[in-house]
């Protein structure tokens, strides 16, 4: 697991022992959590107002259904102030990914976003599974290229063809779309992108997906693979607290379309960082494990 190449909670490398395990193919998709909310009546952290007591001091008016989205920038910004891109968008959710007024027609099968790790979670229990620990995640994301740069060898375009939907052009003002891609940055279309060596598709790019191991600032000293951890979970919730909010953590994989050469690009299958779990964006997005 990880990387020494680029950013440091990628550190140190080190070997982890897994069981087997079987991951679904693709993100889930709209259609699935569609058939999911229908049959359970499920309601989406998004969908409910904030709980004001986890948000002291917010703008009371702030505190209604609603989710993060990304806004295209007209020209260059500080890339250190992801505000300058993000946004709240009161009525964005699952079924408004964009706020109110964009649909779901037409992205039957785009994975399902605006989804925070506990929708992630009762979706997963309710397909008799469960979400995956970042190492399984590593795991299937390296398709067995272990320590290859991506999920197919070590260049990000290979022969110039795309292996994988993201921000192409300067982030987050410049954007070039893809031979056939649309013009707007976005999902894709699960299996738009040939599958991995083990069969999977989109592991890196189009959506970051969450996993079920509390984050930590970097990995564990790495031990001699005769003794690597087995089946790790990470260190605990307590340790994985934001420092600002004091809300617990876990760790999201795979990158998105948004992350490009100039910003955040970690659409490798080491590349790893924290969300809050009460979170939902855009570009956020889960699979399962058996």
């Amino acid at each position: 697991m990880g990387s020494e190449a680029h950013y440091l909670e990628e550190k140190p490398v080190g070997a982890v022992s897994l069981d087997g395990f079987w991951m679904d193919e693709t993100a889930v998709t709209n259609r699935q959590f569609s058939r999911f909310a229908e049959e359970t009546g499920y309601v989406t952290v998004a969908e409910k107002a904030p709980d004001p007591a986890m948000y002291p001091g917010a703008d009371p008016a702030l505190l209604v259904p609603g989710s993060i989205t990304f806004s295209k920038q007209r020209g260059p910004v500080d890339l250190s102030n992801p505000l300058a891109w993000w946004q709240w968008t009161p009525g964005a959710s699952w079924r408004h990914p964009w706020g109110p007024g964009t649909e779901l027609s037409g992205k039957e099968d785009h994975p399902v976003t605006q989804v925070s790790f506990e929708d992630a979670d009762a979706y997963s229990r309710w397909a008799g599974k469960g979400l995956p620990s970042e190492s399984q995640w590593e795991r299937a994301g390296r398709g067995g290229l272990e320590g290859a740069e991506f999920g197919w060898g070590e260049q990000i375009a290979p022969d110039g063809k795309e292996r994988m939907n993201r921000w192409i052009g300067e982030f987050p003002w410049k954007f070039r779309p893809r031979p056939g891609g649309s013009r707007k940055p976005g999902t894709v279309e699960v299996k738009t992108f040939e599958a991995n060596g083990f069969g999977l598709f989109e592991m890196t790019g189009n959506t970051w997906e969450w996993t079920n191991t509390w984050y930590s600032q970097k990995h564990p000293e790495p031990a001699s693979r005769c003794c690597a951890p087995a089946n790790p979970r990470g260190p605990g919730v307590e340790s994985s607290r934001d420092p600002a909010t004091g809300i617990p953590r876990k760790v999201i994989k795979g990158g998105s379309f948004l992350c490009a050469e100039n910003y955040c690009s970690r659409y490798r299958p080491a590349a790893r960082i924290p969300e809050t779990v009460e979170s939902a964006t855009c570009h956020l997005s889960f699979r399962c494990v058996a």
